[in-house]
């Protein structure tokens, strides 16, 4: 009987059942035995290889000391010497995301192991790693575990046995943005043609490049009297009190926070910037630079806009998922219009 292929398994807190949002920041840790995901994953290899072991490492742990994490991983890779290291799926997590994606390319290219994950199409991740890692398309929550977990054990079987996989939507992995070569029974501009005459006909047809798709939010109408209006602040530029007192994550955030001006001429030596995606000096400096209430302030004694918004709101924007910053933007909308705000200075870095 031939021998099973090894297979390493890394996932965060939560699907490593250690905890939620409050065990992020625990260190990575080697486990011999499958936990969570991977003993679903391990069933569905029939057989043909075993899950040898599972990483479990915190979100924010790994995304605030990126380097010492990977160091970990990569040398608990190298110790066990599996044929594969399979990570996620991460779904909709950004953060889980990015550590899923950047642990698979880095033992790719460093340990020349295949590694392959799992996510959402708007997770941050798989914009960031889709053209270095194979990673299956995935629901956005983790009720689609069950269906997602098998398209990842067909992959891994054939990356193992050094099977070519097929097309994206074949395989039901994100595409990477890589043409190869196929040879097909119609040249190319009868396919061209047949496909305009489909799409004039009404017909259902499949373009051979697919273009995406945005969102389109028409605009708001201009406020009429902005020397009467009250004005508020949103932020994605990271700017909190000293302290961080709501945690809110400085990459791949999943939460906001909101902040009292009452009383403030400017933000001041009370606030600096958690934001892990630009350099800080300047914003720690004088915050008011990213979130300017000093200006605003200024206008309203002179009368140039109505009033200044009581509170302040803020995230940071680098690597948070698009289903997350559709989820902010309502809630704090909600909060501004039922407070009466009349427009929103919308800042960024």
């Amino acid at each position: 009987m031939p021998n099973k292929f090894k297979v390493l398994y890394y996932v965060n807190q939560f699907f490593g059942q250690v905890g939620g949002e409050d065990k992020a920041s625990m260190e990575p840790v080697f486990k011999d035995t499958m936990v969570g995901p991977a003993m679903g994953f391990n069933a569905l290899l029939n057989g043909e290889g075993e899950v040898i072991g599972t990483i479990i490492c915190g979100d924010n742990y790994f995304n605030e000391n990126n380097e010492k994490a990977l160091n970990y991983i990569l040398d608990v890779v190298r110790n066990n010497k599996p044929d594969i290291v399979v990570a996620g799926p991460a779904f909709n997590a950004g953060r889980y995301g990015m550590a899923c994606g950047e642990i698979a390319k880095e033992i790719i290219e460093k340990l020349n192991i295949p590694a392959i994950t799992g996510m959402y199409i708007e997770n941050p991740g798989a914009d960031a790693y889709k053209d270095k890692v194979i990673i299956v398309k995935t629901p956005d929550s983790a009720a689609g575990m069950r269906n997602t977990l098998p398209v990842m054990a067909n992959i891994v079987k054939k990356i193992v046995k050094g099977e070519e996989l097929g097309l994206p939507e074949a395989e039901g992995y994100i595409p990477q943005g890589k043409r190869l070569t196929v040879f097909t029974e119609k040249r190319g501009s009868q396919r061209a043609v047949e496909m305009l005459l489909s799409r004039l006909n009404g017909e259902a047809f499949e373009t051979e490049l697919p273009m995406p798709v945005f969102d389109k939010v028409a605009p708001a109408p201009a406020i009429k009297d902005i020397t009467k209006a009250k004005i508020a602040f949103v932020s994605s530029g990271g700017i909190v009190p000293i302290g961080n007192p709501d945690r809110i994550q400085s990459a791949s955030a999943q939460k906001w926070g909101k902040y009292n001006l009452t009383g403030k001429d400017e933000l001041g030596a009370d606030y600096f910037t958690i934001h892990g995606g630009y350099d800080p000096v300047y914003a720690n400096e004088k915050p008011d630079r990213v979130v300017p209430v000093d200006i605003l302030r200024q206008f309203e004694k002179e009368g140039l806009v109505g009033e200044v918004h009581e509170w302040f709101y803020t995230t940071t924007g680098t690597g948070t998922s698009v289903g997350n910053a559709i989820k902010f933007g309502k809630e704090m909308g909600a909060e501004l219009k039922a407070a009466g705000v009349d427009g929103v200075i919308l800042t960024s870095t």
